[in-house]
């Protein structure tokens, strides 16, 4: 994400707060009146959302001192704090809900997504999210997922192909569908790799029949159907799975062999890590 779209999320998080002013705080605290806070871990997680947090505070107020002590990515426990912070205290109070906001959800989806990574480490698939997003957030959602260990599926619709059941129905079946889009391809001379969803072995059989397509997405397959698919395909293509994948049923699944498994399931279905903002030191 560029600076000046992350300053867009930014000054739009921080209006939806603010709003007029913090009254409270304008209220009780001298507007020149300086502190310590820190970033207290309170569950056993993956923390995310540190390099958010700076550039939140640089943009509300530069004058703000932070001291890392944990890096994204890194695994906390209760009592570890993230980092220290110095400065006015009308400020840090302005951002505390935001930064935690989005820390906290980072960290959650972060959390999530390396306990699936585990689940699966003792193959050769690779966790993918999908864009199944908040919108507007989808690149610090997916920032959260590399930093629990998985991996980006596409970031929208315009960097890979991606034929679906949809597109297939509307074209008439599937081989119409990849005919479409490698006329399509050429017409406009781009270079943009084709991935191809199929709902049974006969789609996975059609499929195979065009050089073009690099990747077959097996969509809702029970698991003797995806050995069956792994087998047929034989290493051919890339095979990915994805429909109904959680933490429960993710080690059946990527033990059938295939290269890759996709999930909404980090980015939907995630706790919020407990982090907390404290006052250690007033001036």
């Amino acid at each position: 994400m560029d600076r000046l779209q992350l300053e867009e999320i930014i000054k739009w998080s921080l209006i939806e707060d603010i709003g007029e002013g913090d009254h409270t705080s304008l209220a009780i605290l001298d507007s020149q009146a300086v502190g310590n806070t820190s970033l207290y871990v309170k569950e056993t997680g993956i923390i995310a959302g540190i390099s958010f947090a700076r550039q939140l505070i640089h943009y509300y107020d530069p004058t703000i001192s932070i001291n890392l002590l944990k890096t994204d990515g890194d695994v906390v426990v209760p009592g570890d704090i993230v980092f220290n912070l110095y400065g006015k205290q009308q400020s840090i109070l302005a951002v505390e809900r935001v930064l935690l906001n989005f820390m906290q959800r980072m960290s959650g989806i972060a959390t999530t997504t390396r306990k699936m990574v585990d689940k699966i480490s003792h193959t050769k698939a690779k966790l993918l999210d999908t864009r199944k997003t908040t919108p507007l957030l989808r690149e610090l959602e997916k920032e959260a997922v590399r930093l629990g260990g998985g991996y980006n599926h596409r970031f929208g619709l315009y960097d890979m192909i991606l034929i679906k059941d949809n597109h297939i129905d509307f074209a008439g079946g599937v081989s119409q569908a990849i005919n479409r889009v490698e006329k399509y391809l050429i017409d406009k001379n781009l270079n943009i790799p084709i991935e191809v969803e199929a709902r049974n072995i006969e789609n996975v059989k059609e499929i195979l029949q065009f050089d073009s397509v690099f990747r077959i997405m097996l969509d809702n397959f029970n698991i003797n159907d995806i050995r069956t698919a792994v087998t047929i395909v034989n290493g051919k293509k890339e095979i990915e799975i994805s429909g109904g994948i959680n933490l429960n049923n993710i080690k059946d699944y990527a033990e059938t062999g295939v290269d890759y498994i996709s999930s909404g399931y980090m980015t939907h279905h995630y706790a919020s890590l407990d982090l907390s903002l404290k006052v250690t030191k007033t001036n």
